[in-house]
């Protein structure tokens, strides 16, 4: 065993404990975590509108501060690019991530020296927690790779501004540097395709430990990993010990993952946001994610089905439930205060407080009324592949609207390199899934309001090169999985001919 193994253990058997501690007193802390953020934010600009120090209680907090999402910010933000201080948070953060937006454009979220800590050493935790539980202390003495963002960061309005992955390489402490892939000269690469590549020839002399990223692109990886070794990945990489994973549903790119990576692998999950650090695995053999209770967050959350209403409940970590769905809302040591950050989730156990992402706010497809949520189209694809024996590369579900001879119905496209040899046997069986996820789907396809869904297949990388096309290839960018239009699934069709 190397040096940093040895050094490790001691440490990361800390780490695991104090998780452990502060998961058993998630419900109290938070109370306490309200009243920090509130205390330390009184006297800014935000905090005296909205008489942070007259409130005692979370019935006071809901009274005094409304919902806000990112655009409800924006005469706050404004104040802080014209140079302000204590605005939302003392003093001016000290990085804005830069991520897409929807209505609003590209978004600017303040990170502050409150907060940045608490980004990076709760993703070491995940890492940490694993190999205290698993023992993997080796992991330390081999490289790591970790798919990410450019480091790069531009000035915006005076304050230094970049994508949140390339942000967190400024903070890696240097006895993990020294271990960590790509190198920075191959990290500012802007153009993916050309990062990938590079990144490929940087690793495949190596013997990787780790490997981290959001679930497509580690896909694309070792796609290229494979096409230039010929070589599974375990065979490229014996030592590979874990795979750590975060940003969209794993269960979709599960199969065809463990496929490349030719035997079994460790995996954990991680649930990073620009705006703060939501969850993490801290048990690789439990499911779902630790909620990370201890970072700087207080949490509230909203019943699915009354997120659009004028004034719907606001439940503390106390008043959750489990297997019900939430939209997760966020006041942090950041400046967010009340944000409705815009994911659900549900708690698959209460103790401690596990959670899964199960979708976005705005990604419901609902254009015949039946309110389908990423989960559900995810667990519907997972058994269908899982069935027939399909490797799907990626996938997107959007309505067709029908005309006078045809009802409207779900199109879904699918990318795979192979079709399976019953095509209406396969889309049958993915039509009976959404008929077990989705009482309102199978409610309108029997009332013969609309169709069963249709399958479109495509070939791999059409998504690939739909995203490049869009110019949101890499990084953080993500395929969509759910629209109420069709513009996105119209792209893939154009790509695909």
């Amino acid at each position: 065993m190397a040096w940093k193994s040895l050094l490790i253990r001691p440490y990361a058997n800390y780490v695991a404990r104090n998780v452990k501690r502060w998961s058993a007193s998630a419900v109290a802390d938070q109370q306490k975590w309200m009243c920090a953020l509130l205390h330390q934010a009184q006297k800014t600009d935000f905090g005296k509108t909205h008489h942070f120090n007259k409130i005692k209680n979370h019935t006071d907090f809901k009274k005094n501060i409304p919902l806000r999402n990112y655009e409800d910010f924006q005469n706050w933000l404004d104040k802080i690019f014209k140079g302000e201080k204590d605005v939302l948070w003392p003093g001016q953060p000290l990085y804005f991530a830069k991520s897409s937006g929807t209505t609003s454009g590209a978004k600017y979220i303040p990170i502050s020296r409150d907060s940045i800590n608490h980004h990076f050493l709760s993703a070491q935790s995940a890492s940490l927690c694993f190999m205290a539980q698993s023992g993997n202390y080796n992991i330390m003495d081999g490289k790591m790779i970790f798919l990410s963002g450019s480091p790069e960061l531009e000035m915006h309005y005076g304050i230094k501004t970049g994508r949140l992955s390339g942000i967190i390489n400024h903070h890696i402490p240097g006895y993990l540097s020294r271990n960590r892939l790509p190198s920075p000269a191959v990290n500012r690469i802007d153009d993916w395709e050309e990062k990938l590549e590079a990144i490929a020839n940087e690793s495949i002399p190596l013997d990787l430990s780790l490997i981290g990223g959001i679930p497509p692109w580690i896909q694309m990886y070792f796609d290229l990993l494979q096409k230039k070794s010929k070589k599974s990945i375990a065979e490229l990489f014996p030592n590979l010990k874990l795979l750590v994973h975060g940003g969209v549903n794993f269960k979709p790119y599960q199969k065809r993952l463990e496929q490349s990576l030719g035997r079994k692998i460790n995996m954990i999950e991680t649930y990073p946001a620009s705006e703060a650090f939501i969850a993490f695995q801290e048990d690789y053999l439990s499911e779902g994610m630790l909620l990370n209770t201890d970072a700087g967050i207080f949490y509230e959350f909203i019943p699915l089905e009354q997120v659009f209403e004028k004034n719907p409940k606001r439940l503390s970590l106390a008043e959750v439930d489990i297997n019900r769905q939430y939209a997760i809302v966020i006041s942090t040591n950041a400046g967010l205060w009340a944000y409705l950050l815009g994911d659900t989730i549900r708690f698959v156990s209460l103790n401690p407080h596990r959670i899964k992402v199960t979708g976005r706010i705005k990604h419901q497809l609902s254009a015949f009324g039946e309110h389908v949520i990423a989960e559900e189209v995810e667990t519907a694809i997972k058994l269908a592949c899982s069935e027939f024996d399909v490797l799907m590369e990626e996938f997107t579900v959007a309505p067709a609207m029908g005309d006078a001879q045809n009802l409207p119905c779900h199109e879904w496209v699918i990318a795979v390199s192979e079709k399976p040899k019953n095509e209406k046997a396969f889309a049958a069986y993915l039509d009976e899934q959404m008929y077990r996820q989705n009482i309102y789907y199978q409610d309108l396809v029997k009332g013969k309001v609309i169709q069963p869904l249709k399958v479109r297949w495509v070939k791999a990388k059409t998504f690939h090169n739909a995203m490049k096309k869009m110019g949101k290839l890499g990084g953080q960018n993500k395929a969509p999985r759910l629209m109420n239009d069709r513009s996105f699934v119209d792209l893939l069709i154009k790509n695909a001919q």
